[in-house]
């Protein structure tokens, strides 16, 4: 049990997409707990220490938080088939900010009039700046124009092989999927138009459907609970002796996202690479948990 990989995550979130997807390609068993859309978020951020983004990937009591971490500790646990290959990572990045900040704005455009105040009250708290309904419906008529401009970019990709990573899916494939899933899903009559015309795309989309997302299982936040209470955490990675931050194992130290969800996770420095940064928190009842972010995307300073 202690191994078992458990996903905190909930159905309707893109990101989480993401983590399945590569679940299902790599034929991997799951734990699922599904968590709540906004806070609080009670079963979670014992783990993380504050952290709230979804997902969040558990293994034991070693607790992974961003995709990035997620997919590179999958990859690094489970090879065959491989997945990440080339410049996977950049077009990752690519995914994560420059598509999906376009993606978020036509979602909401179509939808916003069914939006809860409660979740864009949590959304504004998450991203610290308002969550402005009607700037987003204004912004998506050229945000749309945008959207099939990303979207041609995949089309491209496509012009020769069934996937962007070759004949068979990659890491590139998985990222780019998310937002075309998650925009096909919140708003299918937009997504069919913005896809109009671009046959591989959509031919594509339906190969990264079919992948299915592995084999899940159901578990209790609770539950999770319990398995961290009774693990130990994994030795890391080794550090790099190089690293420009200058600090230690052992310095106390806060991490935080550099774009949005900024919550300060404050812990000790177990280890930091060129691409990892890993944290140990006492946590009361939990005892001791290893808490993973990536460089990318993450800031690491004294506390």
């Amino acid at each position: 049990m202690a191994h078992e990989i458990i996903l905190h995550h909930y159905d309707a979130s893109p990101f989480s997409e993401k983590v399945r997807v590569m679940l299902g390609v790599k034929g991997l068993s799951w734990r699922s707990v599904i968590q709540p859309v906004i806070m609080p978020k009670p079963e979670l951020t014992p783990l993380t220490g504050g952290y709230r983004r979804i997902p969040v990937m558990q293994i034991g009591a070693d607790i992974y938080c961003d995709t990035q971490i997620i997919l590179a500790e999958i990859e690094a646990r489970h090879r065959k088939p491989d997945v990440v290959r080339g410049a996977d990572w950049a077009v990752n990045l690519w995914a994560d900010r420059l598509f999906f900040q376009v993606t978020v704005a036509v979602v909401f455009g179509e939808i916003g009039d069914t939006v809860p105040p409660e979740f864009i009250a949590d959304r504004e708290k998450l991203s610290g700046r308002p969550f402005d309904m009607a700037a987003m419906k204004a912004a998506a008529g050229p945000m749309k124009g945008q959207w099939r401009a990303h979207a041609a970019w995949i089309e491209r990709g496509l012009a020769s092989n069934d996937f962007l990573g070759g004949s068979t899916p990659s890491l590139s494939d998985i990222a780019a999927y998310m937002n075309v899933w998650w925009l096909s899903r919140a708003a299918p009559s937009a997504a069919a138009a913005l896809l109009e015309s671009l046959p591989k795309t959509t031919g594509w989309r339906e190969r990264m459907k079919s992948l299915g997302h592995g084999r899940r299982s159901e578990m209790t936040g609770a539950e999770a609970l319990q398995v961290a209470m009774a693990a130990m955490p994994a030795k890391p990675p080794p550090g790099d002796p190089a690293d420009p931050s200058g600090l230690k194992p052992g310095a106390l130290v806060t991490v935080r996202a550099d774009d949005y969800g900024r919550d300060a996770v404050e812990g000790r420095l177990v280890a930091v690479s060129a691409e990892r940064i890993t944290i140990v928190r006492e946590c009361g009842e939990l005892d001791l948990v290893n808490v993973h972010f990536p460089r990318v995307g993450y800031l690491l300073t004294a506390a």
